[in-house]
């Protein structure tokens, strides 16, 4: 069977999946999958009772092994939609609804394209899905959790494709090859309370926390590289708890990010913080987690396939980048080289999310003749 992309996407959008909530998209894409030809597997994961819901399919034996990767899940809608967030309505050449380009219209648009080139020849090789309910929120039982037991299974690919929204503005600007690394870390400065009239019957701790913060912002992490810019240290909140202008408070606490590229790793900062802090503050606390490291993955047949499909649809020449945030993408780079292209992201997480009629149909070509490019 041939699947129409619009159509698979409206039924999509009608899934109520904000995270954690699935609202029968799995299954959905479950009976679609099955009547492709793919296997499917639930690789479900996590608390008993509050699974994340995850999916593997795969049709075809053998290489080149290609994966689609995607989620599911979606961010509220929140106020101020004109169109029903979950009603997959059309206006003026566009359709709208709470997760159609971040990432439910690429899910859809990949489906449609192994449809139609399947509708033409059998494929060769294998083409696969991962696709997870866990995405947009926390992320620990999602596709991180499903890559190991592809593992176990021999599933892994040679490449995998992810359908984030990776375009600002028009389809066809930006491939991502790689993604900066994350991490958090909360500083806990404490001290003695005390009336500010008697300093030395008190100890202060933002006079200790705020030499730290010095040291961490005035350090120059590194210049960029040939792929990424220079990562940014970014103090996001410093509080005392005190509304008082009169008494010196008990405790100062920090919080900071940092978005690393590839002249890093996560736990080299970490370290680095745990440093500077001991420096000013020897009882301070440090509580740090890293959320990714930064990947590239090197431009090579695979992407430059991409880049001329791409182009040849769109006649557009993408940019092969590695700004934004963080993605699934994080974690599948540790197994197989990984590459993000999608729809236009103007919307994504903004009310009255939506993205053109004619995006879909385009990026359900690039996907088909991609699928070609690769060999199957």
């Amino acid at each position: 069977m041939t699947i129409d992309v619009v159509s698979l996407a409206e039924q999509l959008i009608a899934c109520r999946s904000v995270t954690p909530a699935d609202d029968g998209a799995m299954e959905l894409l479950t009976r679609t999958l099955v009547g492709l030809g793919f296997t499917v597997d639930r690789v479900d994961s996590g608390p008993a009772g509050a699974e994340t819901p995850n999916l593997f399919a795969r049709m075809g034996e053998g290489g080149p092994h290609l994966c689609f990767a995607g989620h599911t899940d979606v961010v509220p809608p929140g106020p101020g939609w004109v169109h029903d967030p979950f009603g997959a309505q059309r206006a003026e050449g566009m359709l709208y609804g709470r997760g159609i380009a971040d990432m439910k219209g690429g899910i859809a648009a990949f489906i449609a394209a192994v449809s139609a080139l399947q509708a033409e020849r059998p494929l060769k090789g294998s083409v696969s899905l991962l696709i997870t309910g866990d995405e947009e929120g926390p992320a620990q039982h999602g596709t991180k959790v499903v890559l190991p037991w592809m593992q176990e299974r021999g599933q892994i690919p040679d490449f995998c494709l992810l359908g984030e929204p990776t375009n600002p503005d028009a389809l066809g600007e930006v491939i991502k090859i790689g993604r900066r690394g994350s991490l958090n870390a909360l500083i806990t400065v404490d001290g003695v309370q005390g009336h500010v009239a008697y300093p030395h019957l008190a100890d202060n701790p933002i006079h200790r926390l705020l030499p730290i913060l010095s040291a961490l912002t005035m350090r120059v992490l590194d210049e960029g590289n040939d792929h990424f810019a220079p990562s940014s240290l970014q103090v996001v909140s410093v509080d005392v708890g005190n509304t008082a202008t009169n008494v010196i408070p008990s405790q100062a606490i920090a919080l900071l990010n940092i978005r690393f590229n590839t002249e890093h790793r996560g736990e080299d900062l970490v370290a680095w913080i745990r440093g500077c802090v001991a420096d000013h503050a020897p009882d301070a606390r440090v509580e740090a987690s890293i959320s990714g490291e930064a990947f590239l993955t090197e431009p090579g047949q695979a992407v430059s396939a991409l880049s001329a499909v791409i182009s040849r649809h769109t006649g557009r020449m993408p940019r092969l980048d590695t700004g934004g945030g963080t993605s699934d993408a994080r974690f599948i780079a540790s197994y197989c080289p990984v590459a993000e292209f999608g729809l236009v992201g103007a919307t994504m997480h903004k009310a009255d999310e939506c993205v053109a009629i004619a995006d879909l149909r385009a990026l359900t070509l690039i996907y088909r003749d991609y699928l070609e490019a690769f060999g199957l």
